[in-house]
């Protein structure tokens, strides 16, 4: 802390405005405690569910269906309606002891201290880089976050014909937002022996007309400007080549946890999650975790060889389970702060 940042307090700081954030916020300010800030660093907030132009959303928290960009903006509104401050284009980068903040936003530097804070941080694809996949570095490679960021939000259109990577609940949501784009995508690969999710999922391969290709993994991008096709290879070790303009990565997702990984709060590096206690409480008992942030980590972890769609974390189902672990979190958050909570 220097003599120029402003110091600012609050009762409840909250990083992260998706889900399980804002449905903490909500319930927080509904149970008397007056002030309560989401930081988020998007200039928009909503999280992952306002890239996702597909239902079904909103089901368990709204009683209705409702698409991703709608379902942001039903809980965005919520939040606002119940008093919750919403800071954008906010963002953290430190956390410290006794409840301070180090946040950098369009005004400038300022330390937050709050009486409690809650991570909300929640998960994200890996990416090409962390997937060690050789290859050039041509236009074309993205996951599926990027896809429907591009497509949903600045409606642009990556490739036209792309290698999709992976069967998660969230390769089908890509799947669907191709379908939604115009895009059609050439085969869908999965090294397993089957895919990630149930039946009637993966259904969806066969009713859109793209090729399911299991026990096949890529093995190198080819192009020079443009992705212009991927070698595979299957169980048998034979090498093929597949003409295609894009690739798109899905899944395998991971925690965002850069943060705690450089604070002083104790990090699991098997799940690479902040370590929390039965209510969600971390190491420092100022700090708590809710959402995808430690939930995606646990999932992955119970299901290392098979994930179906009720223990994998995705965009989808994964929006009301966090809706419902941040209310569950800031009832135990406001018995901490009376004094109640053990």
């Amino acid at each position: 802390m220097t003599d120029t940042e402003k110091i600012e307090n609050c009762d409840v700081a909250i990083i992260g405005s998706g889900p399980s954030g804002l449905a903490a916020a909500t319930l927080l300010k509904q149970s008397g405690i007056q002030q309560v800030v989401v930081l988020e660093r998007e200039s928009e907030a909503g999280g992952i569910p306002r890239h996702c132009g597909h239902p079904p959303f909103g089901i368990r928290e709204f009683q209705r269906v409702l698409t991703g960009p709608k379902y942001a903006k039903k809980i965005v509104e919520t939040a606002q309606n119940a008093g919750v401050n919403i800071a954008l284009k906010t963002t953290v980068t430190m956390l410290g002891t006794g409840g301070k903040l180090s946040i950098v936003s369009p005004e400038g530097a300022k330390v937050l201290i709050a009486k409690r804070i809650l991570l909300a941080t929640g998960t994200r694809e890996t990416p090409r880089s962390a997937r060690m996949v050789s290859g050039s570095r041509a236009l074309g490679i993205c996951t599926t976050g990027a896809l429907q960021s591009m497509v949903y939000l600045k409606n642009q259109i990556p490739f036209r014909r792309p290698v999709v990577i992976g069967t998660e609940i969230v390769s089908f949501s890509a799947l669907l937002t191709c379908r939604n784009a115009g895009i059609k995508p050439v085969a869908m690969l999965e090294e397993k022996r089957r895919p990630h999710v149930r039946w009637p999922i993966y259904e969806l391969t066969r009713w859109f007309g793209v090729p399911l290709l299991l026990q096949t993994g890529i093995v190198n991008i080819l192009g020079n400007e443009r992705v212009e096709a991927v070698q595979i290879s299957n169980e048998n070790g034979k090498v093929r080549e597949i003409v295609c303009d894009g690739v798109l990565f899905t899944g395998q997702y991971t925690p965002e946890s850069s943060l705690v990984r450089v604070s002083h709060l104790e990090f699991d590096p098997e799940t690479n999650s902040p370590v929390v206690d039965e209510f969600g409480r971390c190491s420092d008992p100022t700090y708590y975790a809710a959402g995808n942030v430690v939930q995606a980590s646990r999932n992955q972890a119970k299901v290392p060889i098979f994930y179906t769609a009720e223990n994998f974390p995705n965009p989808v189902d994964d929006a009301g389970q966090c809706w419902s672990q941040g209310r569950t979190t800031a009832k135990n958050i406001t018995k901490d702060l009376s004094g109640s909570l053990p």
